[in-house]
Formats: structure tokens, sequence, C-alpha cells
């Protein structure tokens, strides 16, 4: 078998100087190994230190050390565990390892040929990875360039983001050109307010001019009243004398007028209480009448005196009216010219806007342009500076290339035929694995069928704590010898000792997965092509289910069935790479009663036995020519993984039938047969094959003596020992190789026939329960698991076909 690291480069085991330059061997060293990568790297010059040189040198001996099976193939083999370090080879590296010849001590020796082989594979594989990180070292330069794009497109991106901050500048810039034409739009408005206020003061003194002319008139008709009223006085005064009796009554009435013109007019109050006091003493002075006479002439002087000043006040409202006019049209005048003024601004700040656009703009350009310019310069003075040195470098490379293009083109050819050859051959290789993986599939079933066709395993459950502790000792042992360690067990009935062997008996401490491990080469051979059985047998409550099914939602704990599914599919997986692709079918039954039940069926009624006075699908068995095995109108679902299966087990265990009796708490009541029909086909060989895995869960053995079985438990029990018994016939007509076999005397053996007297490859688990009290059971079933591991049946044949009409190619 070839190591693991065996795709890994050999680590050279010569230490590398501290110093390289102190020792003139290594700079020897190190032009002879920058001359071989000039050589085979197609004149590229490549950096080599003394570690390289000597990596190089170690590399050459490697190769060139011995052939395959030789000490240089050790010294590979011991190196190529480390992934320290390099490999570079030259021309004559690689011609020595093509024409490099197997040599073997023994020509009949596969084995160390397989290894010869593998060793010479690896060391090509190393030449083409060598190959690879050349390759990679051009991609890696690639990278550098790729790394240089992307900090130019940085620097764009950055000076982006400068033109956005400037144009952020000169937005702010325009929103304080808006901000001071609005204060003017404002200032404005409040000017206009001012001159509607002018108007609304004028308006208000022209009504305070009309109320002060309809006062004046008020006072003139109130002094027609007066001078009236003087008169009617005077006509009173002269009879004065001769009604002395009414004099009161015109003094009131007197008194009240004069209040009346104390109401309406303030000038003439006083002189209203002096007449008052005239009148008062009228009857004593008549004289006294005459100086109020004059007082009202002094009045009206007076009233005559304030009209005129009433009237200049007029002519002086008139004068300001007309300079409030003049001031009005002044108002009017400073308006027009300010609206002017603000057209004026308006358009200063929208010429003065463009400018400022225009000097930005002009000014962002020349900062570009000064920008780019500097940068142009530095980079044209980097550029040229980079130029003169590549210049240099190129003038050494080009005498160096001119020197060796022609030999470099044509090893270049050289080395892309060996390529081409290396690859044909790592073909070939692989197809000789492929023509590998078919024999280790024939050897295996090959170690499968020495092994017996018809293999019986032997499982003891642990006690439970129904049964009775302690006495696992006294009813059975397990010899510990060399032949019979975990073959043999031996059990105590009355004293007497019976002693039994299997190909594997499992104590009660052994887990699933070590079960599990003991079939699963069986397992493997379904994938291969192989009809494959394994049915478990016992009383009830010996652990068939449990071995199985195992234990839901408990996954340390799954039985065979689930865990056979997952290494299906597993391998299933594994094989994709190798072009095999495989289709998987899906059916559950139950035989109840001698009645088939459909238990993936969606339809409940879809069941042979009669509920409720119906009688629902009648199932039938049929076997076809090849021993393939078919139950009409069964219910087959495709499946593509391991998780699907495992929903239709959870649907199939729901529509069981089970019950409880006396030794069993839920005991099955019926045989439950898992089938998985494998369909495989290999594209690139376009080989075919059909294989089934066949999963059986027979329903316990039980004495009706023991369980207390009555009713529909009677009638169950019944049915299950019928077909136990009938297959116990089978067993023992096969057993004494009779002729006839009775697989129809019931539904059970007639649906096994294939897998025991046909090709199929068939292991039979027979459960043991440690109760002292199912001693007998348990000696029946062993005795019965004996009579099974000595029948002898028909050679398994694998189902396989070619696509081709080539019939050498096919295997029967």
């Amino acid at each position: 078998m070839a190591s693991k690291n065996q795709n890994k480069p050999p680590v050279p085991n010569t230490p590398t100087p501290a110093n390289p330059s102190s020792n003139s061997n290594y700079s020897s060293v190190d032009e002879v190994s920058v001359e071989k990568r000039r050589n085979i790297g197609g004149g590229v010059p490549k950096m080599v230190g003394p570690a390289n040189a000597v990596r190089t040198r170690q590399a050459f001996s490697v190769v060139n050390g011995g052939g395959v099976g030789g000490g240089g193939g050790q010294d590979l083999a011991s190196n190529a565990s480390s992934e320290c370090g390099g490999i570079e080879f030259t021309k004559e590296d690689v011609e020595a390892l093509l024409n490099e010849k197997m040599k073997a001590k023994n020509k009949f020796n596969l084995k160390e040929k397989c290894d010869q082989m593998m060793e010479y594979i690896r060391r090509l594989r190393l030449c083409i990875k060598w190959f690879q990180e050349l390759e990679g070292n051009y991609l890696s330069e690639q990278q550098k360039l790729r790394n240089l794009l992307e900090l130019a497109e940085r620097k764009c991106a950055d000076m982006e983001m400068l033109i956005k901050a400037k144009e952020d500048e000169l937005n702010s810039i325009i929103m304080e050109l808006r901000k001071n034409y609005a204060s003017l739009q404002e200032k404005f408005t409040k000017e206009e307010l001012d001159k509607l206020a002018a108007i609304d003061s004028l308006t208000r003194e022209k009504e305070a001019r009309a109320a002060a002319e309809k006062l004046q008139a008020s006072l003139s008709e109130e002094l027609v009243r007066t001078q009236r009223e003087n008169t009617n006085a005077m006509q009173k005064i002269a009879s004065l004398n001769d009604m002395y009796k009414r004099l009161q009554e015109y003094n009131t009435s007197l008194q009240q007028y004069n209040s009346k013109l104390q109401s309406e007019l303030a000038t003439t109050n006083e002189t209203l209480k002096r007449v008052e006091k005239e009148k008062a003493a009228v009857v004593e002075n008549l004289s006294s009448l005459r100086g109020h006479y004059n007082s009202l002439q002094d009045q009206l002087c007076s009233s005559r005196a304030s009209q005129d000043q009433a009237m200049k006040q007029n002519e002086a409202l008139v004068t300001e009216v007309g300079c409030l006019r003049g001031d009005l049209q002044l108002v009017r005048d400073d308006r027009d010219r300010q609206l002017l003024q603000v057209e004026t601004l308006t358009a200063e700040v929208v010429k003065y806007k463009e400018s400022t656009g225009r000097y930005f703009a002009e000014l962002d350009s020349l900062a570009i342009k000064s920008n780019d310019l500097e940068a142009r310069c530095l980079s044209q003075s980097n550029l040229i500076k980079t130029l003169q040195g590549q210049l240099a470098i190129a003038e050494k490379k080009l005498q160096m290339s001119d020197m060796s293009a022609l030999a470099t083109r044509t090893e270049f050819e050289e080395q892309k035929n060996i390529i081409l050859d290396l690859q044909g051959r790592l073909t070939d290789a692989e197809l000789k694995i492929i023509e590998g993986e078919k024999q280790r599939k024939k050897l295996h079933n090959t170690i499968l069928e020495l092994k017996g066709n018809i293999r019986v395993f032997c499982r003891v459950r642990p006690l439970l704590p129904d049964d009775s502790a302690g006495m696992e000792a006294k009813v059975f042992s397990y010899p510990t010898t060399t032949e019979a360690l975990g073959r043999a067990i031996d059990l105590m009935q009355n004293g007497q000792k019976h002693s039994f062997t299997f190909d594997k008996v499992f104590m009660p401490d052994a887990l699933q997965e070590d079960v599990f491990v003991e079939i699963s080469q069986l397992v493997q051979s379904a994938l291969d092509g192989y009809k494959v059985c394994i049915f478990a047998y016992g009383q009830t409550g010996s652990g068939k289910t449990y071995t199985m099914m195992g234990r839901p939602g408990s996954p340390d704990q799954k039985g065979l069935i689930p865990r056979s599914l997952e290494q299906i599919f597993q391998t299933m997986q594994s094989l994709q790479p190798q072009g095999w692709k495989y289709e998987m079918q899906v059916s559950m039954l139950e035989i109840y009663n001698e009645t088939i039940r459909d238990l993936l069926s969606t339809n409940r009624s879809d069941v042979s036995r009669t509920e409720n006075g119906v009688v629902g699908k009648q199932f039938a068995i049929k076997h076809d020519a090849n021993g393939n095995t078919h139950v009409s109108d069964l219910t087959i679902v495709d499946v593509h993984s391991s998780k699907e299966v495992s929903f239709l087990l959870d649907q199939a265990a729901q529509s069981r039938s089970v019950g409880r009796t006396q030794m069993n708490e839920q005991s099955s009541r019926s045989h439950f047969v898992f089938t998985l029909r494998i369909s495989g086909v290999n594209e690139s060989t376009e080989q075919q094959v059909q294989g089934v895995l066949n999963l059986i869960d027979l329903a316990g053995s039980e004495r009706l003596s023991k369980s207390g079985s009555t009713g529909d438990r009677l009638k169950e029990t019944q049915a299950i020992n019928k077909s136990l018994s009938s297959l116990s016939d089978v067993i023992f007509a096969l057993a004494k190789k009779e002729d006839h076999v009775p697989f129809r005397n019931s539904k059970l053996t007639y649906l096994l026939q294939p897998c025991l007297g046909g090709d199929s490859k068939t292991l039979m688990f027979v459960n043991i329960s440690p109760d002292p009290s199912s001693v007998g059971e348990s000696l029946c079933s062993l005795r019965f698991a004996a009579r099974v591991n000595a029948c002898e049946i028909g050679i398994p044949r694998r189902q396989t076909n070619m696509r081709s009409s080539d019939s050498r190619l096919s295997c029967g």
C-alpha cells in the first residue's frame, strides 16, 4: 500500500548553511542550479539560494539514485513524508525518470510489482507537481500586476473624492449667495410694509380732518341756538317782575339748559355755572343779569375766535395733506429706485454666480491639471528609472536568450511531450486502479463465499429488571479457548451442558456498532450486485427488533437496518468519482396471520386480511427465472438518501401489528420484511449491477402456556408458530438435501425461497434471552440455528452485465 504522503516532495537531509557567502562551494552550486532552471523554465531567470541548490542536488540524487525496489526508492519514501522544501528537475532528471526500468527479484510477486508501480507513479506526480509550481510563479507575477492595477484604481477613487469635496464647497458658496438674496428680499418686503403703514396713517388723518369739519358745523349750529336762547332769556328777564312765582321753574329749566350746554361744549361750562348763579340772584339784582349778558357776549366773541382758529387749523391741515402727498410721491419714487436697484443687484448676483462657477471650474481644472502634471512627472521619472533598470536587465536577458533561444524551444517541446507521456501513464495507472478495485470486489466476495453462504450469528441480550438477577452465569457460559473464543456458547439445563458453535457469538455487553461491523462486508456485497438476506430469529422478547431497528431517538443504539442504509449511501457517494451511479427502491411488508400487508400503502384498505367484513387486496408472490422475487401490487418507492428511508421506516413502524403479552410488553405480531433494490451503472466501463438487500425481523416464537394469549393474540400466536415451524421444515429438508423442499407451506418460506435455496448470501441472527425461565425456548432456538448453520445452498451469483455486446466482460 502506498504511503499517505506519496504526493508530497521529499525533504533534503543536508543542512543549509547560515551564511552562504562564506563558502565558495555554494556559489558554484548556485550557478549550476540557476543554469538547470534556465534550461527547463524556458529562459526565465529565477533567484536560487544555497538551500534551493542543495535541494536540487538532493532531488537529482533521489531521482537517479536507483531503480524501483532499490536503495534510492527507500530514501525517497523516507523523504516523501515531509512537506518542507521544494524539488526542481532538469532535463536529465526527467529523462532518467522516464527511461527507468522496473526491477523485481521475483517476477511472480504481484505485491512487489504493485509497490514498485506506486513508487514510480509517486515520483511522476512529484515531477508534474514541479511543473505546476513553475506555472504558479507566473500566476503570482500576474497577481502582482493585478494588485498594481487595483492600487491605481484606488488612487482614481481618491481623486474622485477630492472632486466631490470641491463640488460640496461650491454648493456651500451658492447657498450663502441664496441666503443674501433672501435677506434683500426681506428688506424690500419690510419697506413695502412701511409704505403701506404711511398710507394708512394718511387715511386716518383725512378721517380726523373730516371729523373736525363736522365738529365745526355742530359748533356753529350751537351758537345760533345759543343766540336764540339768549333772546328768549331777555324776554323772560323783562317779564320777571311780573312773574316772580314762575321764576323758580324758569331757573330749574335754565339749570337744565346750562347742564346741557356743559355736556356739549367744554369751553361754555364755566359760563353756564356763572349764569346759574346769576339766575339764582336775578330776583335781587337785575344788573347782575346785564353782566351775565355781557359775559355771554364775551363768550360769543371767544366762540368766534375759536371758529377762526379752527379755520386756520383746517388750512394748516390742507397744507399738511399737500406735504404728505408730496412725501408719498417721494416714497413712491424711492420705492421705484429700490426696485430698480434690486433688479440690478439680482442681475449682478446672477453674473457673479456665473463668473464664480466659471472661476471655480477653471480653478479646479487648473488644480487637476497641476496634480496630473505633477503625478505624470513623478510617474514618468519613476518609469524612466524603472525602464532604465528593465532595459539593462532586458539587455542582459537578450544576450542570454539569444544564446539559448533555439535550445530552450527544443527543450520546451521535449518537456511538453514528456508531460503528455506522463499524463498518458497516469491515465493507464488510473485504469489499473479501477481493475484493482474490480479484483478487490471479486476477492471480497470470494472470502464471503468461503465463510459460507448461510452464516449464523448468535446474540444474547442483557438481563432486564424483570428477569431473575444474577442467574446469567448459571444459564450461559462462553468458552475462552483459542478456537472457540467469540464463536461458542454453552447452555446449562437441569445440570446438563449443551454446547453450540456459530460463526460469531455476541455476549450481552456487545454494542450495536460491534454487531454491525461484522455484517458490514455482507451489506457491501449488495452494492456489488449480489442478493443479500439478513433475518433475526428468536423467541418473543429476545431482542430481535432491537437488533434490526434499534431504539428510536438514540444514535448510539441504531439497529442494523438504519446503519446498513447509512453505509450504502455513503459508499454510493464515494464511488461516484469512479463513474458509478446508483438508483435505490424500497418496499416494506409484513406477514400477519399468513396474509401480506403493504406497510407503505397510503390507503389503509389495501390490506389482504378481512377488516370489518371488507376484503382488501390479495398480494401474490412470484419468482422469475433469475431468482428475483416480486410481490404484486406492492408499493415501491424511489429513494435518494438515508433520511428518506428513515422516514419510510417510521411510517412502516406505525403501521406494523404489535400487541402485549405476558412475555413482552410490546411484541411484534408479524414478520417484517424490508427490501432495498439497488441498480448501478458505471459510465466509464459501461458495467451494470443489480443487487437486493433483504432485512427481515421475524415474529417471536412463544409458548401458549407462558404468553397467556387469548382471542386475537391466540390466533396470532398460532399463525406465527405455524410459519416458524414451516421454516424449520425447510431448513431440515435443505440440511438433509431432500429433493422436495416445502417452501410453499407458508407465505414466509415462499417469500424467502431465493434466500434459502437460491444464489443469495444469507445471514441469520439467533437472539437468545438470558432469563432462566426461558431456557427451554432458548435451547430450541440454538438447535434450530445449528441446523441452519449446517445447510448448504447454491453458490451466490452476481447480477451484472455490460452495455456493449462484448460478453467476455460480463460477470456471471
